[in-house]
């Protein structure tokens, strides 16, 4: 509320109560209210409808509704302006711009007025602005992908392996297990499943992540995780996928791990690491659904659920 709501004598006499002018309410507001001084006019701007649409985030920062931003370049750098000023003066931190691709117009003139570049996607960009004169913490851009590979150990004790038509292992012979990225919104497990399934067209049933290796780097400048999970097979007849894979078989385990390929120490690892999973001597992380908070969606948690006693936990 900016002021109080002030009566006039006569009216008030009367039992009407009006209420006060924009003038009033900005004076009141004053007097009530320590501001600092500023040349941006912040009593015109309180009352200006110039400003852009927004919302201010639990981090006392700027989201700018990108519904409602002014399609005419002039209009958006004259209410930017306003804004800007406005967000300085109630001392903000950062500020979202968030511009769709019908409003690439745009992104030149907030450029010019002190915003970067954070992220791309298919249907805008966003850009970013941080207002006090301290380092900033805005969160970057994604610094992960996130990759997935597959053990798959039927009861003949063969491995579901694929040769790649596509990429570095192209035409090389090496048989390696089903591998690829994890979808945005997409649990690693799923992922893991989802892969198999496009790959080689056997069903899967998650089990557990074996471990998971690090990278940097890797594409554009970005790190990679990628994660080992051992699946069940619920299926045996493979259907590969004619795009990406050049062929795909049920191999004998052996034969898989004795491949020079897998000699490289990491991947030598990770198949012995497989291998004693499958075996009852080594355990994973398995996963369990649980609800962060009353209004999200369940996440999952991967831990040691054969050693956690679980029984015993509330």
């Amino acid at each position: 509320m900016l002021g109080k709501i002030m009566p006039l004598s006569t009216e008030a006499e009367s039992g009407v109560m009006p209420f006060a002018s924009r003038e009033e309410i900005v004076e009141n507001h004053s007097e009530e209210m320590e501001k600092k001084d500023n040349d941006y006019g912040l009593e015109n701007l309180l009352l200006s409808s110039n400003c852009l649409s927004c919302e201010v985030d639990p981090y006392d920062g700027i989201i700018v509704d990108p519904s409602c931003l002014p399609t005419d370049v002039n209009s958006f750098i004259d209410s930017l302006h306003d804004s800007l000023a406005l967000w300085k003066s109630q001392e903000r931190k950062g500020v979202w711009l968030k511009l769709p691709t019908e409003n690439a117009n745009l992104v030149f003139p907030a450029i010019e007025a002190g915003f970067v570049y954070h992220h791309a996607e298919p249907n805008y960009v966003m850009l970013t602005y941080w207002i006090p004169e301290v380092p900033c913490t805005l969160p970057s851009n994604a610094s992960h992908q996130v990759g997935v590979g597959a053990f798959v150990l039927n009861e003949e004790g063969q491995v579901l392996a694929v040769q790649e038509k596509n990429g570095p292992l192209q035409g090389s012979g090496v048989w390696k297990m089903p591998t690829g990225l994890v979808n945005q919104g997409e649990d690693v497990h799923e992922g893991a499943v989802r892969e198999v399934k496009e790959e080689t067209g056997i069903d899967t049933e998650f089990l557990e992540v074996i471990g998971f290796r690090q990278g940097h780097q890797v594409l554009f400048e970005k790190s990679d995780i990628f994660f080992l999970c051992v699946l069940r097979p619920l299926s045996m007849t493979i259907l590969k996928q004619d795009t990406e894979i050049e062929a795909a078989q049920w191999m004998d385990l052996e034969k898989f791990a004795c491949q020079p390929f897998v000699q490289n120490s990491m991947l030598r690892k990770m198949v012995d690491m497989c291998m004693a999973c499958t075996q009852g001597r080594y355990r994973g992380f398995g996963t369990r659904a649980f609800h962060a908070g009353s209004e999200r969606m369940p996440s999952y948690f991967y831990y040691n659920v054969h050693d956690s006693m679980e029984k015993s936990i509330p």
